[in-house]
Protein backbone atom coordinates (compact mmCIF):
# COMPACT_ATOMS: atom_id res chain seq x y z
CA UNK A 1 0.00 0.00 0.00
CA UNK A 2 3.15 2.57 0.53
CA UNK A 3 3.07 3.70 -3.20
CA UNK A 4 -0.46 4.23 -2.99
CA UNK A 5 0.16 6.42 0.11
CA UNK A 6 3.27 8.08 -1.90
CA UNK A 7 1.05 8.80 -4.79
CA UNK A 8 -1.72 10.04 -3.03
CA UNK A 9 0.05 12.35 -0.74
CA UNK A 10 2.29 13.83 -3.49
CA UNK A 11 -0.67 14.71 -5.47
CA UNK A 12 -1.97 16.92 -2.38
CA UNK A 13 1.17 18.59 -1.83
CA UNK A 14 1.69 19.41 -4.93
CA UNK A 15 -1.91 20.13 -6.32
CA UNK A 16 -1.00 23.99 -5.01
CA UNK A 17 1.83 24.58 -7.67
CA UNK A 18 -0.20 24.18 -10.46
CA UNK A 19 -2.37 21.87 -12.30
CA UNK A 20 -2.68 18.26 -10.82
CA UNK A 21 -0.35 15.65 -11.98
CA UNK A 22 -1.17 13.09 -14.50
CA UNK A 23 -0.36 9.32 -14.51
CA UNK A 24 0.67 9.02 -17.87
CA UNK A 25 0.98 6.00 -19.87
CA UNK A 26 4.74 5.29 -20.50
CA UNK A 27 6.13 6.55 -24.02
CA UNK A 28 2.78 8.89 -24.60
CA UNK A 29 4.69 11.98 -23.83
CA UNK A 30 4.35 15.16 -25.90
CA UNK A 31 5.36 19.07 -25.19
CA UNK A 32 3.28 22.01 -26.49
CA UNK A 33 4.87 24.50 -28.62
CA UNK A 34 4.83 27.95 -26.76
CA UNK A 35 5.05 31.03 -28.66
CA UNK A 36 6.06 33.25 -25.69
CA UNK A 37 8.95 31.78 -23.84
CA UNK A 38 8.74 31.44 -20.12
CA UNK A 39 10.25 34.47 -18.27
CA UNK A 40 12.92 31.74 -16.74
CA UNK A 41 12.80 33.17 -13.17
CA UNK A 42 11.38 30.06 -10.86
CA UNK A 43 7.95 30.73 -10.83
CA UNK A 44 5.38 28.66 -12.86
CA UNK A 45 3.13 31.80 -13.74
CA UNK A 46 3.90 31.67 -16.89
CA UNK A 47 0.60 30.98 -19.47
CA UNK A 48 2.34 27.83 -21.20
CA UNK A 49 3.13 26.43 -18.18
CA UNK A 50 -0.49 27.40 -17.51
CA UNK A 51 -1.25 24.66 -20.53
CA UNK A 52 1.50 22.26 -19.61
CA UNK A 53 0.31 18.74 -18.61
CA UNK A 54 2.06 17.94 -15.46
CA UNK A 55 3.33 14.22 -14.59
CA UNK A 56 4.76 12.64 -11.57
CA UNK A 57 8.37 11.75 -11.05
CA UNK A 58 7.74 8.44 -8.89
CA UNK A 59 9.34 5.45 -10.43
CA UNK A 60 12.05 4.78 -7.14
CA UNK A 61 15.57 3.87 -9.18
CA UNK A 62 17.61 4.16 -6.34
CA UNK A 63 17.45 3.28 -2.68
CA UNK A 64 14.38 2.84 -1.00
CA UNK A 65 10.75 4.52 -1.60
CA UNK A 66 9.98 7.59 0.20
CA UNK A 67 7.40 8.83 2.18
CA UNK A 68 5.61 11.65 0.34
CA UNK A 69 6.25 14.36 3.10
CA UNK A 70 9.91 13.66 2.60
CA UNK A 71 9.74 13.64 -1.38
CA UNK A 72 7.39 14.29 -4.35
CA UNK A 73 8.10 15.74 -7.60
CA UNK A 74 6.60 16.20 -10.46
CA UNK A 75 7.36 18.25 -14.18
CA UNK A 76 6.09 20.24 -17.15
CA UNK A 77 7.50 20.24 -20.79
CA UNK A 78 7.27 22.93 -23.36
CA UNK A 79 9.21 24.09 -26.58
CA UNK A 80 10.08 26.88 -28.86
CA UNK A 81 12.10 26.68 -32.09
CA UNK A 82 16.06 27.64 -29.92
CA UNK A 83 15.14 25.63 -26.65
CA UNK A 84 13.39 22.96 -24.83
CA UNK A 85 11.71 24.37 -21.39
CA UNK A 86 11.30 22.16 -18.45
CA UNK A 87 9.47 22.97 -15.16
CA UNK A 88 9.92 20.67 -11.66
CA UNK A 89 7.99 21.16 -8.81
CA UNK A 90 9.96 19.09 -6.25
CA UNK A 91 9.03 18.88 -2.34
CA UNK A 92 11.49 18.11 -0.33
CA UNK A 93 11.49 18.19 3.72
CA UNK A 94 15.64 18.65 3.87
CA UNK A 95 17.94 19.98 1.16
CA UNK A 96 21.32 19.01 1.39
CA UNK A 97 24.53 20.25 -0.84
CA UNK A 98 27.32 19.69 1.37
CA UNK A 99 30.44 18.80 -1.73
CA UNK A 100 31.91 22.48 -2.22
CA UNK A 101 33.66 20.79 -5.73
CA UNK A 102 30.91 21.20 -7.65
CA UNK A 103 32.21 17.98 -9.63
CA UNK A 104 32.92 15.99 -6.97
CA UNK A 105 30.14 13.31 -6.56
CA UNK A 106 27.61 15.79 -7.64
CA UNK A 107 25.31 12.83 -7.54
CA UNK A 108 25.15 12.57 -3.96
CA UNK A 109 23.92 16.50 -3.29
CA UNK A 110 20.21 16.99 -3.77
CA UNK A 111 20.39 17.65 -7.56
CA UNK A 112 17.80 17.89 -10.78
CA UNK A 113 18.83 15.92 -13.53
CA UNK A 114 17.63 16.10 -17.13
CA UNK A 115 18.43 13.59 -19.99
CA UNK A 116 18.10 14.32 -23.52
CA UNK A 117 18.97 12.52 -26.85
CA UNK A 118 18.29 15.22 -29.22
CA UNK A 119 17.53 12.41 -32.29
CA UNK A 120 16.26 9.71 -29.78
CA UNK A 121 19.04 7.31 -31.53
CA UNK A 122 19.11 5.76 -27.84
CA UNK A 123 22.08 3.22 -26.89
CA UNK A 124 25.53 4.11 -25.21
CA UNK A 125 26.49 7.32 -24.33
CA UNK A 126 28.18 6.65 -20.96
CA UNK A 127 31.33 8.84 -22.42
CA UNK A 128 30.61 10.00 -25.90
CA UNK A 129 27.62 13.06 -26.78
CA UNK A 130 25.23 10.67 -28.56
CA UNK A 131 23.00 11.97 -25.53
CA UNK A 132 23.39 14.44 -22.06
CA UNK A 133 22.87 13.43 -18.98
CA UNK A 134 22.34 16.97 -17.32
CA UNK A 135 22.62 17.62 -13.44
CA UNK A 136 21.64 20.66 -12.16
CA UNK A 137 22.68 21.56 -8.17
CA UNK A 138 20.96 23.57 -6.11
CA UNK A 139 23.13 26.67 -7.25
CA UNK A 140 22.18 26.29 -10.80
CA UNK A 141 25.18 24.83 -12.28
CA UNK A 142 24.78 22.02 -14.84
CA UNK A 143 27.09 19.13 -14.80
CA UNK A 144 27.85 16.24 -17.39
CA UNK A 145 30.38 13.31 -18.11
CA UNK A 146 32.90 14.51 -21.19
CA UNK A 147 34.61 11.71 -23.68
CA UNK A 148 37.30 12.21 -20.86
CA UNK A 149 35.33 10.18 -18.66
CA UNK A 150 35.42 12.81 -16.36
CA UNK A 151 33.35 15.29 -15.09
CA UNK A 152 32.69 19.45 -16.71
CA UNK A 153 30.55 22.18 -16.27
CA UNK A 154 28.21 22.86 -19.78
CA UNK A 155 26.91 25.64 -18.30
CA UNK A 156 26.50 27.03 -21.77
CA UNK A 157 23.78 23.97 -22.30
CA UNK A 158 20.52 26.05 -20.80
CA UNK A 159 19.26 28.66 -18.38
CA UNK A 160 18.43 27.61 -14.82
CA UNK A 161 16.13 29.48 -11.95
CA UNK A 162 15.49 28.22 -9.03
CA UNK A 163 12.93 29.32 -6.98
CA UNK A 164 12.54 28.03 -2.95
CA UNK A 165 9.45 28.83 -1.00
CA UNK A 166 9.49 25.95 2.55
CA UNK A 167 10.14 22.92 1.51
CA UNK A 168 8.65 23.69 -2.09
CA UNK A 169 11.74 24.42 -4.59
CA UNK A 170 10.69 25.35 -7.84
CA UNK A 171 13.70 24.42 -10.91
CA UNK A 172 12.65 26.29 -14.51
CA UNK A 173 15.13 25.15 -16.99
CA UNK A 174 15.98 26.38 -20.42
CA UNK A 175 17.99 23.53 -22.74
CA UNK A 176 19.68 23.81 -26.43
CA UNK A 177 19.43 20.65 -27.85
CA UNK A 178 23.09 19.47 -29.14
CA UNK A 179 23.36 16.55 -32.29
CA UNK A 180 25.44 13.71 -31.11
CA UNK A 181 28.06 15.29 -33.82
CA UNK A 182 28.64 17.51 -30.70
CA UNK A 183 32.39 17.76 -29.75
CA UNK A 184 33.75 18.72 -26.32
CA UNK A 185 35.75 22.14 -26.30
CA UNK A 186 34.47 23.01 -29.60
CA UNK A 187 31.85 25.46 -31.05
CA UNK A 188 28.78 24.03 -31.25
CA UNK A 189 25.64 24.94 -32.54
CA UNK A 190 22.08 23.83 -31.07
CA UNK A 191 19.36 22.24 -33.35
CA UNK A 192 16.14 24.45 -34.05
CA UNK A 193 13.50 22.34 -32.94
CA UNK A 194 10.20 21.58 -34.97
CA UNK A 195 6.80 20.00 -34.40
CA UNK A 196 6.66 16.23 -35.15
CA UNK A 197 10.46 16.33 -33.73
CA UNK A 198 10.88 13.22 -31.56
CA UNK A 199 13.75 13.57 -28.83
CA UNK A 200 14.78 11.42 -25.83
CA UNK A 201 13.73 12.41 -22.47
CA UNK A 202 13.74 11.56 -18.94
CA UNK A 203 13.74 13.47 -15.84
CA UNK A 204 15.06 12.56 -12.05
CA UNK A 205 15.94 13.63 -8.35
CA UNK A 206 18.43 12.83 -6.18
CA UNK A 207 17.58 13.17 -3.06
CA UNK A 208 20.02 13.29 0.29
CA UNK A 209 18.58 14.06 3.74
CA UNK A 210 22.04 14.95 5.30
CA UNK A 211 24.01 11.77 4.39
CA UNK A 212 27.21 11.23 3.03
CA UNK A 213 25.55 9.38 0.16
CA UNK A 214 21.82 10.19 -1.84
CA UNK A 215 19.01 8.09 -0.15
CA UNK A 216 17.44 7.88 -3.09
CA UNK A 217 17.02 8.39 -6.42
CA UNK A 218 13.30 9.25 -8.28
CA UNK A 219 12.85 9.34 -11.75
CA UNK A 220 9.62 9.79 -14.45
CA UNK A 221 10.72 6.13 -16.37
CA UNK A 222 9.91 3.23 -15.36
CA UNK A 223 13.15 1.40 -16.13
CA UNK A 224 12.76 -2.27 -16.69
CA UNK A 225 13.74 -5.18 -16.90
CA UNK A 226 16.98 -4.60 -16.06
CA UNK A 227 17.94 -4.39 -11.90
CA UNK A 228 20.01 -1.63 -12.35
CA UNK A 229 17.34 1.16 -12.56
CA UNK A 230 20.21 3.80 -12.91
CA UNK A 231 21.18 3.31 -16.41
CA UNK A 232 20.20 6.83 -17.72
CA UNK A 233 23.54 8.11 -17.41
CA UNK A 234 24.82 5.56 -19.11
CA UNK A 235 22.27 3.94 -21.91
CA UNK A 236 19.77 6.27 -23.68
CA UNK A 237 17.67 3.67 -24.29
CA UNK A 238 15.66 3.90 -21.46
CA UNK A 239 14.82 7.25 -21.93
CA UNK A 240 11.06 8.46 -22.88
CA UNK A 241 10.56 9.40 -26.66
CA UNK A 242 9.46 12.80 -26.09
CA UNK A 243 6.96 14.57 -29.26
CA UNK A 244 7.42 18.04 -29.76
CA UNK A 245 3.79 19.16 -31.08
CA UNK A 246 1.59 22.86 -32.05
CA UNK A 247 -0.92 24.32 -29.93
Amino acid sequence: MRPILLLTAGVLLLAACGSNPTNKKEGALTALQTKTPPKLDGIADDECWKTAPSHLMYHLWIGKLPHAMDYMGKYRVCWDSQYLYVLADIYDDSLTDTHADGLDRFWDDDCLEIFVDENASGGDHQFNNSAFAYHISLDGKIVDTGIDSTAHYVNDHGIVAIHQEGKLTTWEVALKLYPDTYKDSAVNMPVTLASGKVIGFMIAYNDNDKSKERENMMGSVEIKPNPDKNRGWIDASVFEKLTLTEK
